[in-house]
Formats: C-alpha cells, structure tokens, sequence
C-alpha cells in the first residue's frame, strides 16, 4: 500500500524539499523531513510534521541518527530523496579552492555520504529508490556557475555509474533534472556573491547586476509542486525510469546537447 511506504528528504528548509514534503504527506505517504538548521526542523514541526529531523549531509552523525531513528520506528526506508544542496555564483577565475570545496561538499560528498549509507540498508531490504537531485546544469553549462554545474555534473556521474552497478538489485537509482523553478535557490544563491571578492573581478558588473535583480527573466519557470508531483510518481512507480526532465527548459537544452556541435551549443548558452 502507498500509504505504508517510507520516505526521507533532505534540504526541507524551503522550496522543492518542502513543497515535496508536504505533497507526499497529503496523499497519506509517510515522509520524514529534514533540514541543517534547527530553525527550520521547529518550523517543519510547527506545520504539522511532527517527525522532521535535524540532518546536515555533511555530517555522518547526523545522517546515522536519522537512518537509525526512522528504521527503528518504521522498520524500513523505501525512498531516499537527496534533495539538498545549494547554487554558488561566481565565474570560475573568482572562485576560490575553498569555495569550490564548500560546494562540493554539500552538494556531491553529502549526497555521496547519504547515498553510501543507504545502500546496505535497501540491499538488506532487497528494494529501494534513491532520488538524486540533479539540475538541467547537470547536462549543460551556463556561464557564472562553474561550481555548482561541476557539482550536478558529478552527480550525474556517479549516479549512471550507480544505476549500472545496482542494475537487478532492485534498488533504483534515479536522476532529476529540474530547470527553472519557483524557490529560494536563486536569491539564496546570489547571497553567495558576497563571499566573492568582486571589487577586482572582470565580472563585478554582471555580479551587481545579479545583485540589484536585473538578471534576465527565467523563461519556462514552474513552480515547486512540480518536480514534488514527479517525486509522488516515482514513489508509487513498481520500477520508474532512471532519469526524469522538469521544465521545458530541460528538455529544449537537453535536446540541444544531443544535436547540436559543442562549438554551435556554446553560442546558444551564451545567449540563455
């Protein structure tokens, strides 16, 4: 039964981890939500999710306690959903080892300790689903982005390799490309321009520009509900398919990677 089945999210503080949330519960799934901060596992509380988490993926304790507290209380976990992650801006001369670092070890070692972890659990099961939140910049790249496309795309990577490794296991590694989508990602990734010493950089204009909102208008942006519908397909799918696109903007730029020249694709991106 679909209401007996067990799900995890990450990155629930806002946008497509709580809207996913939120949609599940409401068709009687039961999902255990988390977030890093404390503040935003209170509020998932505060709005009727009683067993929300704190679980920052960079940490092995949390990411212990949370698999130990929900198997003790369910007995199992059908579908893993790494959904956490954030967008560092910069132009790839601005940023720093560091930085670089940071994003990564939000973005591809905290998804990769998550998933690490929860495969014995499902291999023990003998079934399971692991959502890995990719990007339509985890298929093409877009100037300004260079940390965050490198994460997806390592994402990606490791998620093809997943799938091959797993294949007859019935545990189903699956890939989400989102495009635009309405959420916090953008203004909370402009934030990291802060951290960027823009003062000296060739690209302080278009940084200001991004800063004072003056960025281009997003086209085939959807809102968050829409990739938490395709989370609710994949959770009732018996066996769903290994990668699914959202947003228009995914399938036009993803078809445009099959077809096109790399040298004929960069003139396109340039102008996205």
């Amino acid at each position: 039964m679909e209401k007996d089945t067990v799900v995890v999210i990450t990155g629930c503080s806002s946008g497509i981890g709580l809207e996913s949330a939120k949609y599940l519960k409401e068709r009687f799934i039961k999902v255990y939500p988390t977030a890093r901060d404390e503040a935003d596992v209170k509020r998932l509380k505060s709005i009727g999710f009683e067993n929300a988490m704190k679980l920052d993926v960079r940490s092995d304790e949390d990411i212990d306690r949370v698999i130990k507290e929900v198997l003790k209380t369910e007995g199992k976990i059908d579908v893993w959903f790494n959904n956490a992650g954030y967008g560092q801006m910069g132009a790839i001369e601005d940023i720093t080892p560091e930085i670089l670092k940071e994003q990564y070890e939000t973005n591809v070692i905290g998804l990769h300790r998550c998933t690490y972890k929860i495969i014995p659990i499902m291999r023990r099961q003998g079934y399971g689903k692991i959502i890995q939140h990719s990007s339509v910049l985890g298929i093409i790249s877009l100037p300004l982005r260079g940390a965050y496309n490198s994460s997806k795309y390592a994402v990606e990577g490791l998620t093809d390799t997943l799938r091959l490794e797993l294949d007859g296991t019935n545990i189903y590694p699956i890939l989400l490309n989102t495009g635009p989508v309405t959420s916090k990602f953008r203004e909370n990734a402009i934030k990291t321009l802060d951290r960027l010493n823009i003062t000296t950089s060739k690209w302080r204009l278009q940084y200001n520009r991004a800063k004072r909102g003056e960025s281009k208008r997003v086209p085939f942006n959807l809102p968050a509900t829409s990739v938490a519908s395709i989370v609710h397909k994949i959770v009732l799918s018996p066996k769903p398919k290994p990668r699914y696109y959202i947003t228009k903007a995914t399938y036009i730029l993803g078809f445009l990677k099959r077809v096109l020249s790399t040298k004929m694709l960069d003139r396109v991106l340039k102008r996205v």
